[in-house]
């Protein structure tokens, strides 16, 4: 009964249990939101009911993912006595991306899978546009170069007041980004709502609830209109 329950649930999610299921092509799923939303968390979980269905998936991030990457993340999140400057920053944040995009979400796209990557191009256009300062134009530029022309299918936007998300942030210790000033971080947020303004059909806004559950169930809901 609870397995046909669980069956039911699925389906109802717009999703399918069959195991190995194989789909047409790939498709790139993206996690967004300022600080202490918890879109690594989401990100995981969706990977795990993704595969429990049998969906081939990959989960990975950015700044990282690749061997090069995981330098430049430390580099650029906890590295200490080291001044990066803005225009250094956003250069750093573009090539972690541009290594990703080559070494792995575009082979995974052409092998079929689902790649959830936490944070891409977006995040660059609201933390060092938005955030920073630096020309929105110039930034868009980049992203296109970096990404090699990748576009998610779908990204998921974690929304959550910038106080809240800091001071969830500060239980596991603040990084580099996330010690900059409130001001700052109130200007991604804004970044972040008018880029899925501008673009609704792929952005999805997800208010974070006061669960996890209940978060990711609205996550699957959004998600599945894509992978079915």
């Amino acid at each position: 009964m609870a397995k046909k329950s669980l069956k039911t649930l699925r389906q109802a999610q717009g999703f399918y249990p069959e195991r190995g299921r194989r789909i047409k092509k790939g498709i790139f799923i993206t996690f967004e939101g300022p600080e202490g939303c918890g879109k690594s968390t989401q990100a995981k979980l969706l990977y795990d009911y993704l595969k429990d269905l049998g969906y081939k998936c990959v989960l990975t991030r950015e700044p990282g993912g690749t061997k090069a990457g995981e330098e430049i993340r430390q580099m650029l999140l906890h590295a200490k006595d080291i001044e990066i400057s803005d225009l250094t920053e956003l250069f750093l944040f573009e090539a972690s991306r541009a290594q990703i995009a080559g070494e792995v979400i575009t082979p995974e796209l052409k092998d079929r899978k689902i790649v959830i990557c936490d944070r891409f191009s977006d995040a660059t256009l609201c933390y060092q546009g938005y955030g920073g300062k630096l020309p929105l134009e110039t930034i868009g530029a980049l992203n296109k170069i970096s990404s090699r022309g990748l576009k998610p299918d779908i990204t998921i936007l974690l929304d959550l007041n910038v106080v809240t998300g800091l001071k969830r942030a500060r239980i596991k210790g603040l990084d580099r980004m996330e010690k900059k000033d409130l001001d700052y971080h109130k200007r991604v947020r804004a970044g972040y709502l008018k880029l899925a303004a501008n673009d609704p059909g792929r952005i999805k806004v997800i208010s974070v609830r006061d669960t996890i559950g209940r978060t990711q169930g609205l996550v699957r809901q959004e998600v599945a209109r894509v992978v079915r």
